[in-house]
Parts: structure tokens; sequence; C-alpha cells
């Protein structure tokens, strides 16, 4: 055993005290932190020159993350499908003890733990404890919706003089993606090797759902030390499609389980929104003036959502998009790998939790959980009933395919050869 003698010469050295040029600085802030007083035999550089000695050999095992590293993800069995096929479950931890856990079917974010003002940790998503209520019974809870998230007028329409029919799941429209949109698939997923993040691979056949192309879609989950939440999900097509791909997570910052999130204050900065028939389909784009919804400032989400306004009867709330306006002020935008806008804040005044959404994205989805009935049993064995959620879903505008080259509507196109990509970043704080 050659290694023997080299490990002990190395052991040698370090209790000697030899530099082996590794400086304070170079050892960094966290590690100077982990510097003790005294009583240690051998010193922080000795300790990691004898490390080094022995990963030079190749005498270290790799040993998975545990609860006691700052910053650590794991990886357990959520549940099996019917056919015996495993769905798993991955949790996030960073370093201010924020959590966020996320399964592989639909890609589906299952809760989020933050903090209150108070420090006491909540959940504040909507989600289940088991697989079997994400299969059966969820209204898209935290999932990837798409191909196309929202809604397509009869499902139909047109790309380069040919007309697709989709599945009318919604009454007579196509929602979310049509029967088994991406909410209903199994994602495989894979631990990023360089930050706290999972990222989501998913492959939807040419003709599923009644969209062209074979699609690849990815969905990347990443959590900062700063209680953000990234999303990254890209796409691309061997066929000319449509697409609109968002997170459909359902926000209750009082704990998941709370009976309503009508005392929560919203704060929508677009100016302009999307009008909708009865059916949810889009009918023009009005100015939020004078109207219930004018969230330019914070306000009570319950304060106006009973006002006999023609568009909170159609959509029995809120279920609407918001234009988001861009060149918002820098110190409102994080840095990241392309610009993004502000897009919404709502924060509970009970708990004083605050969530920020960032995003490229040209418009925003807010609904008000209209469809929530007391049907449903959640993570904390609650009841989730009526306006028990929101959510804030950064998308392009419904009915896209139907409008496109008109002004003032982004394309939802993605032909071969390019790549779509959607950013958006969830900021949590307390106060």
């Amino acid at each position: 055993m050659k290694a023997y003698p080299i490990i002990c010469s190395f052991l040698f050295l370090c209790l000697l005290g030899i530099n082996f040029s590794c400086t304070p600085s170079e050892l960094g802030k966290k590690s100077m932190n982990k510097l003790k007083s005294g009583g240690e035999f051998l010193t922080e550089k000795s300790k990691t020159a004898y490390q080094s000695g022995k990963d030079a050999l190749g005498l270290n095992e790799e040993a998975p993350p545990t609860t006691s590293k700052p910053m650590t993800i794991s990886k357990r069995v959520f549940g099996k499908l019917a056919d015996g096929s495993k769905v798993h479950e991955f949790r996030l931890i960073n370093e201010q003890g924020m959590e966020v856990s996320i399964i592989e079917y639909g890609a589906a974010i299952r809760d989020i733990i933050v903090p209150d003002r108070d420090g006491k940790k909540g959940n504040v998503s909507l989600g289940f404890n088991n697989l079997q209520d994400y299969v059966e019974k969820s209204p898209y809870f935290g999932c990837i919706a798409g191909r196309y998230a929202n809604r397509i007028a009869q499902g139909k329409f047109s790309l380069d003089g040919q007309e697709y029919q989709l599945a009318t799941n919604n009454g007579p429209n196509h929602l979310h993606g049509g029967d088994r949109g991406f909410d209903k698939k199994v994602w495989r997923g894979l631990v990023l090797p360089d930050s706290l993040g999972v990222r989501f691979n998913l492959e939807s056949p040419d003709g599923e759902e009644g969209y062209p192309g074979l699609m690849r879609v990815q969905a990347t989950y990443e959590l900062t030390e700063n209680n953000q939440l990234k999303i990254l999900i890209e796409a691309t097509s061997d066929r000319p499609t449509v697409v609109n791909l968002t997170n459909h997570a359902y926000f209750n910052l009082s704990g998941e389980g709370s009976p309503s999130i009508l005392d929560h204050l919203l704060t929508l900065p677009g100016t302009r929104f999307v009008e909708t028939d009865s059916t949810n389909i889009p009918t023009g784009i009005s100015s939020v003036v004078g109207t219930p919804f004018d969230f330019r400032h914070p306000i009570a989400i319950g304060r106006r959502i009973e006002d006999k306004h023609p568009q909170l009867i159609a959509g029995k709330g809120y279920d609407h998009t918001w234009l988001v306006p861009s060149g918002a002020p820098s110190d409102l935008v994080p840095e990241w790998e392309k610009p993004l806008n502000l897009g919404a804040v709502v924060r509970d005044p009970v708990s004083g939790r605050s969530l920020k959404v960032y995003t490229d994205q040209p418009g925003i989805q807010f609904y008000s959980g209209n469809y929530l009935d007391d049907s449903l049993v959640g993570n904390g064995g609650n009841r989730y009933p009526l306006r028990s959620g929101l959510c804030l879903e950064p998308q392009v505008y419904p009915d896209s395919p139907n409008h496109q080259g008109e002004e003032g509507w982004q394309s939802c196109v993605l032909r071969p050869g390019e790549a779509y990509q959607h950013l958006s970043v969830y900021e949590f704080s307390a106060n």
C-alpha cells in the first residue's frame, strides 16, 4: 500500500505547519467563518492541506448531501404511477433555510417554505402530499403548463397556411395544452452540478394534443442565497409550432391552508390589461384607469373583487392578463442573464411575507382562485376554499396564435433552429 506512507508524510508536514500556498484569502469568507478560537490541534491551513493531499491521491468518496450543510439538495421517491414508474421529488434548501420542493410529475412545485416577519417558517404554495391527488385532482398546482398555457379560441389556429385543431378541454376552448398537457407528463429531473438547482427534461412528440413538431423542453429551477426562485423554461421544435410555457403555482402568503388571499395587498405595475369574453377569450386591450383592474398601487385583492364590473362577472373574479411594462427602474430589477421587468408584487400584512415576480414575458396572468371550492385537501391536511390561493403566471397573451402579426401582440411562433426561452424570478422576503 504505497498510499499509506504518502498520507503519513502529508500529516507530518501539516503538523509542522508547512505553508502549502493556502492563504486566508484563498480560504474565502465561508472558510474563515469556520475558524475556531482554540482547542483544535490542527490549524485550518493544515487541515486544508491534508484534505488536498487526499484529493490528489483519489482517496475521498463523494458523500451525499446532508441537512447539516448550509445548502442542500435531496431526492426521494414521491410515488409511483399505475404502470409502476417512479416519480421523484427534489428538495432545495438554501443558506437562509428557504425550501422549495419540485416533483417530476408536471415539473410541479409542491411546496415553498419561507419565514414570516418573526422568523417562523411556513409553506406558501398550494399542493398535495401524495402523487395520486396530482394525477386525479390537481387544478394545475405548481406545474409547467403547456404546450400553450392559457386559452386558444375554439382550439384552432392557423400557421403557414395550415389549420390545426386542438382539444377543447375548457368549454369551447383549448386550455393549458389540452387533455394531457405538460402538467400530466413525467419530466426527468437532474441535479445541477454547479448551483442549487434541478433541471427537468421532457420530449413532446410531433402531433401530441394536435400540435405540430417534436418539441424538447427543459425547465430549470434554481434557488439563490437571497430567497429568489429562478425558473428558466427553454424549448426547441423540429417544425413550426406555437408555444407559451409558464409555471402555475398557487400562492397564499399567510400559509398554505389559510382560508383566503383577499386581504393580500397586490401591485401590478401594468397600465393595461387584456379584456375577455365570457369564455375568457381576448376581445381587446384596455386601460386599467378607473376600473377594478387598477393595481398600480398596493390594494387588497378583495376590496373590489365583488364589483359589478362586466370583466369581473365574466371571469368570476380576476382571471386576466396584465401587460408587463418594460424599462422598470433599475433598482427594482435584479441582474440576471437577461433584462427582466417587474411584473407583480404581493404582500400579506398579517405575516409580513412579500413576493416579487420579475419576468422577461410581455404579460402576467393574475388568477384569484375563483374555482377553488373546498373540495381539495392540501399538504397540511386543510381544505382549499374559494380564493384561498392566487396565481401570478408570466406569459404571452391568451389566444396569441390567432393574433399573430397584430400590433401589440408578441409572436408565440417557434420555428426550427430557434430557441424559446422564458425566464422568471420569484423573490420572497418578510418585514
